[in-house]
């Protein structure tokens, strides 16, 4: 079933005749009702977003009419554009909405970043093992920046684009370890690790930075001992803020920022429309692991997989 979760995408298609009179409140009631009676029935109901253009450029694709029924049943049943399905498990839908409209941003981000790592490395075999040891490769940047966090539920945030005016992709992941214990994250660790791959494989620029959990102090992540630690930072050093770490990806590697790096590219966020963290401490980045072979590329081009 295909919900049309949001207003917006509600009203870009009520144009189509889809929900006949309803109004958006009504029409998710009697989603409702209709997902309760299927569930009670004991059948198995896999959920994706009904999303205005999204369905538009699909009929558009496929010569189907978007005001014809079968569209929308098509749509919301094709497994190209599915994946993994998001099964409905009994939930009210004010509580199921939220969750399945990230797990929706999740699938089209990780589907973007998908089409740019094929388009680094390539669909041939030699493609496909060049894909498998840069995945290898941000899987474990992935489990040693959760073990670097420490403990708490921290946000990992990542931008990066190809070096030739490659799309910028975006990604963003809670990382919430208990008792030394790492949480799964679901779609959103799968997205951030595709995402960082597509970076990694085309050589690309951009920034990762780790925000430590506000209720944590600055008690999360290893000791510092650079020599552009918290005193290296800009003014007012360390106080009772979160601390947030930084690691800049150029030409496809990640290396530490320093505090003022890490400062600048929180600035630079501000600037794009994001909150300034209050109270942040910026801290430069730990020693992630390297790709393998990186010490006999040295000085080569293109990137790990160039």
């Amino acid at each position: 079933m295909a919900l049309a979760a949001e207003a917006a995408d509600f009203a870009g298609l009520a144009k189509y005749g889809l929900f006949g009179a309803l109004g958006h409140q009504e029409y998710l009631l009697r989603a409702q009702q209709q997902l309760t009676g299927l569930y009670e029935q004991g059948l198995e109901v896999h959920l994706r977003v009904l999303e205005a253009g999204d369905f538009e450029d699909y009929c558009s694709a496929l010569g189907l009419d978007p005001r014809a029924p079968a569209a929308r049943v098509a749509y919301a049943g094709d497994p190209e554009l599915a994946g993994e399905p998001f099964v409905y498990a009994g939930e009210p839908l004010v509580d199921l909405l939220p969750v399945l409209l990230d797990d929706h941003r999740a699938r089209v981000r990780m589907s973007v970043a998908c089409a740019a790592l094929l388009g680094a490395v390539g669909d041939d075999p030699t493609g496909q093992r060049r894909m498998a040891a840069v995945m290898r490769y941000v899987t474990s940047v992935y489990l040693a920046l959760a073990e670097g966090a420490g403990e708490g539920c921290h946000l990992l945030t990542l931008r990066c684009h190809g070096p030739e005016d490659g799309e910028e992709l975006t990604s963003a992941v809670d990382v919430c370890v208990e008792r030394g214990h790492l949480h799964p994250a679901g779609r959103d660790a799968e997205a951030f690790c595709v995402t960082l791959a597509a970076g990694v494989a085309s050589g690309g620029e951009g920034a990762l930075l780790l925000h430590g959990d506000p209720s944590a102090g600055n008690g999360d992540g290893p000791p510092d001992r650079s020599p552009d630690g918290p005193s290296g930072g800009p003014p007012g050093g360390p106080g009772p803020g979160p601390r947030v770490r930084g690691w800049a990806l150029a030409g496809g590697r990640l290396r530490p920022m320093t505090a003022h790096e890490v400062f600048d590219e929180l600035a630079d966020d501000a600037a794009r429309g994001l909150p300034f963290p209050p109270g942040v401490v910026p801290q430069p980045g730990f020693r992630l692991p390297d790709f393998p072979g990186a010490g006999a590329e040295a000085g080569g081009g293109g990137g790990p997989l160039g």
